[in-house]
């Protein structure tokens, strides 16, 4: 962990998982760690598991946004799961979806499933 979310390796998948309020400073800080570890290579993937947000802001969504944009530019795939329906009202109403460089699964066995990492039951 290098910032306030632990960023967790599973072979060549970044696994990040947000369960504290997204301020800020602490989605700037995530943006940072998921392209740190990314640099360091053999990563092809990133998980940003969401189930803990409530409601998302604009910043937010724009940082998480952006961040699959970079993540691609590196060659890595991002999935975000784990997305409540009113988080997904609110990202429709303010124009984030469609999210072109994300994949989104509705939970994290699924979005791990969809990075070959394991078999859906």
């Amino acid at each position: 962990m290098i910032g306030a979310i632990p960023v967790l390796r599973l072979g060549r998948t970044l696994l990040a998982s947000i369960q504290v309020d997204l301020s800020d400073a602490i989605a700037e800080s995530l943006q940072n760690d998921i392209l740190a570890h990314i640099e360091r290579g053999r990563t092809t993937g990133v998980v940003v598991d969401i189930s803990g947000f409530d409601t998302v802001d604009t910043y937010a969504a724009r940082v998480l946004a952006e961040t699959a944009k970079m993540a691609k530019l590196m060659g890595c795939d991002t999935i975000l799961v784990g997305m409540r329906p009113e988080v997904a009202a609110t990202l429709v109403r303010m124009g984030y979806y469609p999210m072109e460089e994300v994949t989104f699964a509705l939970n994290l066995e699924e979005g791990l499933a969809l990075l070959g990492h394991i078999v859906p039951k």
